[in-house]
This record gives structure tokens, C-alpha cells and sequence, in this order.
């Protein structure tokens, strides 16, 4: 097993230089001659391979969307850099031939990358790929053995944060992987260098120290160009089948099935200890939840125990108790019974602790608002002319048949010969009136007018307390009772009235959740109701008319903050004009022979919300 120190207490670091010397003498030790690379971290250039030819290329699409372009050589040595210029990728690969069945363009549109297309062409005495990108994205390169690999992916972006879907957990397992990675950039570019040399380089850039086992043995042909240390290591390590593992500042390096074996061993020493300790009981006093709800819990979450009453299922070491613990509440007393070895039970109080806590409240105080604004105006007239004519023959003039015959009979009267009947609609209108009265005619007019506005506003406040996530509720308002009828009609029988109620409430339901940044997201229903009419059934009483005004949503608040979750704004403009045809057309004096109304009406519902984090001291 080899220890490689990587903080030394030399004042100073070693020049890229003498880095890169040291790196040549170390590889001339080991093989007795030079090797062959073109960098090597300081950037050294030495001699290029013999050249040799692409065999395959190939493009596929990676797992978080990213663009992969393999090249396959005919064998190992193979020389390429990678630069980025005007939205493209290239590649040129010095000492490879590229064959004429592979010199030409590949559309890639259709794998949903950054990367469009390829070009593949010759460049002097070698190869050059052209990778046509979209937007802003990032490039990695890495080489093992006989194959290259360019690696495209789209530079990550801030994005909206919404509801949680399946994109939504895949995007953020993206960024979590993505930012898995933040060493300090390197640039490796070796040909066939052991892999305990690269290894070594990799602990002097990242000041940790390094245990290789002596089963770590092989060469490695490696290219990564500004990738993180800890990146370019896990590559290293994949590419020979390696793993790690990192106790503070030492990784441990070695084969897989070394490590597990050493893994399993240790797991198996401690099981084996564990199963020959005595098992302990102990009660927990739950204060402020409720016992059973915590058991279920922790059952849920690990598979421990079995039922409240203990009657347990089995169990297995990979969960809070070890296999032969045993969890049972008690809902009588809110106790927890834990039966186990010491060290689980000291585990599990710990982690009870955690849980069993006051529980922030939250005061949620709604205004409902519903402005109303009508306005209303109406112009009618009303006009009779009567007359009588008496000789050989009596004429008479009305509004009617009836008005006419009692002229006849009786003489001119008053306001019973209407001709125009158009007043205003509303009852209570102002009026001017004139009447002329012959000894053989009258003439009567009347003018109505009437103008209305009204403005009205309900202001409702809820408030309500309640528990961090945890649903609350308040009512206000009454039940309305109605009759249905059943039986009867068509098929016989006697109708039989029955009364029914209906709710017509001011409701706020409630779902608080504070947030770790003291907001409160607030998953919230409002509805206000009201009683708009009475509509009369003849013989079965009434029914009621409801108005519903209902808001269901969720909203992200700041602690004190008001915000307006809802609003409804209703306009409605009505004109009607009523007259005599012909004669209500006539200029001005047509206003005589017509009735005219005009309203508007305006209403606003506004629903404001101001949550209040209420903290308890714990």
C-alpha cells in the first residue's frame, strides 16, 4: 500500500516545470524510456505517436441532455486537442487518418442536444471534427485507451421553480449531480502514464492525502481539458475499475470488490457484536405530538416494528433499531416503549428529540372586500288629448273606445283620455304636468324624471390560528331552508313536501407551511355566499338564489406581508328607449312620445390574505 503525502511543509509548490520533469523521470524509471504525450498539466509538448486511423464515429445523447461525440481508433496514441471559437466545437486529431467512408456531415438535430451537427473532414496529415453548437454550453473531453469522448451539455440557467412534477425531481437531480463537482479546474493529457503517477498529480492539486492499496496497478491514457480535480479522478478511477473512499482529509484508493469485501467484513463484526449485547428498554415521553403518529413515522420511513400493540414484523439491521429492537406506542399515556441495545436506544431518543418540538403556529387574516357602485336615470312622458263635438252627429277624440263613449255620455274629464302612456319606470320619479281644459277639448302632458346612484361595501375579516401544516377552518353565516316535493306526477301518489336547508357561508379554510427563509406558503379556499333572491313557488313556499364567490389557490407570502389573491371586476351598461313610431322620431318634440332608461352597474370583489408567523419557544 502506498501513502502519498500531498501537503508537505515546503514553503512553496513546485513549479509546472519541475512538475512535469518530475513526471518524465518517474515514467522513464518505471518503463525504461520515453513516453509519449503532448501535455502533461504544465502544457510540455514531446514527441507525437506514430500515426493511425479512426475507425468508428459515433454520437449518442446522455442522460441530462447533453451531446457525446466517440471516437474509436484503430489503437492507443492517439493525439487530439479541443478548443471552442464562434458557437462551434473542434477537434482536431494530429496523428489520425480519417478514412473516405467517414469524411462527411452528420445532422444531429433529431437527439435534442445543444450540438446540431458534425464535420468530419481531413486536416493536413490529420483529422478535424467541427461540432456546430446551440447557445451557451460546456465542453469536456477525456480519452482511455483507443477511445476519445467530447462531451456537450448546455450551460445550466436559472429557471422558474414551479409545482413538483416529474420534470421538476429530474431537473433538480440534474442540478444536483451537476454541482456534485468543485475542485479546482485541471488539464491531464497522458499516454499511457500508471495510474498511481496520476493519482499522485491529483493529490498535489487538491491538498488532500492519498492511501493507494497495492492492488492498484495499470497504465492509464487519459485527455481532460478544465475539468474539476474530484471529476477527473472519479474518471480515473472508473476507467481501471477503482472506487474510494474519504475518512476527513485521506481517500482511500483501491479495487471495487476490495473495498466491499473490506465493507462487508466490518458490517459483519459489528452485526455480530451487536447480536451478543444485552437488549435494554426504555420509555419516551412524547409532549408534543401524538405518540402513535410518530411510531407510524418512524415505521414508515425505515420499516421498524410492527403495530402499535407490538406485535412486530421482521426487521432488518438498515433501519433505526437493530434486527431484534422493538418500537410500541401507547396512546393511553403518549409513550414510546423502545426495547434495544443501548447504543440504538441512545440513537433513537436523539432522534425523538429532533421530532417531538412545539410546533410554529401561524395567524391568517383575510378581508373580503365587495364593492358596488349602480347608477341608474329614466325620461318618460305622458300625453292624452280629448274633445267633443255636438250636432247631427257627436264625435268624439281619446285614448281609447272606452275614454271616447265616456266622453260621449258624460262631457270632457280629466286624465282619462291618455293617448301616450311612456312615464318612468321607477315610482317614485319627479314630474311636471299640464293640463288645458275646454268646455269641448282637453289636452294633458306629463313629464317624469328620476335619477339613482347607489355605492355599497361589505367588508368581511376572518382570522384564524392555526398549526404549522395543519389544515384550519372557519364558518360564518346561516342555512337556508327550502321545500322539495317528492312523489306525485305521473306515476300516482300523493305529493309529499319535504324542507331541505342550504349553507350560505363565509368560509376560509387553510393550509400554512413556513419555510425555512420565515415565508409562509398558504394553500387557501375563500368563499363568501349570499342570498340574491327569493324566487316564490306557488303552494310549495320559496327557494332561495345564492350568490357564490369562491377563491381556491396557493400562494408563497412573506411573514406580515398582504397580498391580494383574488379579484372579480363586473361592468354592465344598459340603455333602452321605448316610443311611438313615427312621432318619437321627430326632433325634440319626439322626446313627448318616448320613454328612455339607462343604468350601469359596477361591482368589485377584492380578497386580501396577510399571514403572521407566531414562534414558539423551544
Amino acid at each position: 500500500m502506498t501513502f502519498i503525502k500531498a501537503q508537505s511543509l515546503r514553503p512553496f509548490r513546485r513549479s509546472p516545470l519541475l512538475r512535469a520533469g518530475a513526471l518524465g523521470i518517474a515514467l522513464a524509471a518505471a518503463h525504461g524510456a520515453a513516453f509519449a504525450a503532448t501535455e502533461a498539466v504544465a502544457g510540455v509538448q514531446l514527441q507525437a505517436p506514430a500515426s493511425l486511423a479512426v475507425t468508428k464515429v459515433d454520437f449518442n445523447r446522455g442522460e441530462d441532455g447533453s451531446g457525446r461525440l466517440v471516437l474509436q481508433f484503430d489503437r492507443d496514441g492517439a493525439v487530439a486537442d479541443l478548443r471552442s471559437s464562434n458557437g462551434q466545437v473542434v477537434v482536431d486529431i494530429g496523428n489520425a487518418q480519417l478514412p473516405p467512408e467517414l469524411q462527411r456531415g452528420l445532422n444531429v438535430e433529431d437527439f435534442a442536444t445543444p450540438v446540431q451537427r458534425i464535420e468530419a473532414r481531413p486536416s493536413g496529415n490529420g483529422t478535424q471534427l467541427v461540432l456546430a453548437t446551440r447557445g451557451d454550453v460546456d465542453s469536456l473531453a477525456w480519452q482511455t485507451g483507443s477511445q476519445y469522448v467530447v462531451e456537450i451539455a448546455p450551460r445550466a440557467g436559472e429557471v422558474a421553480t414551479g409545482s413538483v412534477t416529474a420534470a421538476t425531481v429530474a431537473q433538480a437531480a440534474a442540478t444536483v449531480a451537476a454541482r456534485g463537482y468543485s475542485g479546482r479546474p485541471v488539464t491531464f493529457n497522458f499516454q499511457d502514464v500508471p495510474v498511481r503517477t496520476v493519482l499522485q498529480l491529483i493529490a498535489e492539486e487538491s491538498n488532500l492525502n492519498v492511501v493507494a492499496s497495492d492492488t492498484v496497478q495499470g497504465n492509464v491514457t487519459l485527455r481532460l481539458v478544465n475539468v474539476p480535480w474530484d471529476q477527473a479522478m472519479d474518471i480515473v478511477l472508473r476507467a481501471k475499475g477503482l472506487d474510494k473512499r474519504r475518512e476527513g482529509g485521506v481517500i482511500w484508493v483501491a479495487p471495487q470488490p476490495e473495498l466491499a469485501k473490506f465493507e462487508q467484513d466490518k458490517e459483519d463484526a459489528r452485526i455480530a457484536l451487536e447480536n451478543r449485547e444485552g437488549l435494554v428498554t426504555d420509555y419516551v415521553q412524547i409532549n408534543y405530538h401524538n405518540a402513535g403518529q410518530i411510531f407510524k413515522a418512524l415505521t414508515e420511513a425505515k420499516g421498524i416494528g410492527g403495530g402499535s400493540g407490538g406485535e412486530g414484523s421482521s426487521q432488518t439491521d438498515n433501519g433505526f433499531l437493530s434486527p431484534r429492537g422493538r418500537l410500541v406506542a401507547d396512546d393511553r399515556t403518549n409513550t414510546l416503549m423502545i426495547s434495544d441495545i443501548p447504543k440504538k436506544i441512545a440513537a433513537m431518543r436523539e432522534l425523538i428529540d429532533v421530532i417531538d418540538r412545539p410546533v410554529d403556529q401561524v395567524l391568517i387574516e383575510g378581508r373580503i372586500v365587495i364593492a358596488n357602485d349602480t347608477f341608474a336615470r329614466d325620461l318618460g312622458a305622458r300625453f292624452g288629448i280629448q274633445g267633443r263635438r255636438q250636432g247631427d252627429r257627436t264625435q268624439a277624440i281619446g285614448g281609447s273606445l272606452e275614454n271616447t263613449n265616456g266622453t260621449i255620455a258624460n262631457g270632457i274629464g280629466s286624465n282619462n283620455g291618455l293617448n301616450f302612456n311612456l312615464p318612468s319606470a321607477a315610482t317614485s320619479a319627479a314630474g311636471l304636468a299640464y293640463t288645458l281644459l275646454g268646455a269641448n277639448f282637453s289636452l294633458d302632458m306629463e313629464l317624469t324624471a328620476m335619477q339613482e346612484e347607489g355605492r355599497g361595501e361589505v367588508i368581511s375579516n376572518p382570522r384564524i390560528v392555526t398549526a404549522n401544516q395543519r389544515e384550519g377552518v372557519i364558518k360564518q353565516g346561516r342555512e337556508i331552508g327550502y321545500v322539495t316535493i317528492t312523489g306525485g306526477g305521473a306515476g300516482g301518489g300523493q305529493a309529499t313536501p319535504n324542507v331541505q336547508f342550504k349553507e350560505v357561508l363565509l368560509e376560509l379554510k387553510v393550509t400554512p407551511t413556513i419555510t425555512s427563509d420565515n415565508r409562509v406558503f398558504l394553500n387557501m379556499n375563500v368563499k363568501k355566499d349570499e342570498v340574491d333572491q327569493l324566487i316564490n313557488l306557488p303552494n310549495y313556499g320559496t327557494v332561495p338564489s345564492i350568490n357564490r364567490r369562491e377563491i381556491n389557490t396557493a400562494v408563497l407570502v412573506e411573514d406580515g406581508q398582504t397580498v391580494v389573491v383574488g379579484g372579480v371586476y363586473e361592468f354592465s351598461d344598459r340603455s333602452s328607449v321605448a316610443k311611438v313610431p313615427f312621432l318619437g322620431d321627430v326632433p325634440f318634440l319626439g322626446n313627448l312620445f318616448k320613454q328612455r332608461g339607462r343604468s350601469k352597474d359596477k361591482a368589485e370583489l377584492l380578497i386580501f390574505v396577510t399571514p403572521k408567523i407566531l414562534r414558539v419557544s423551544k
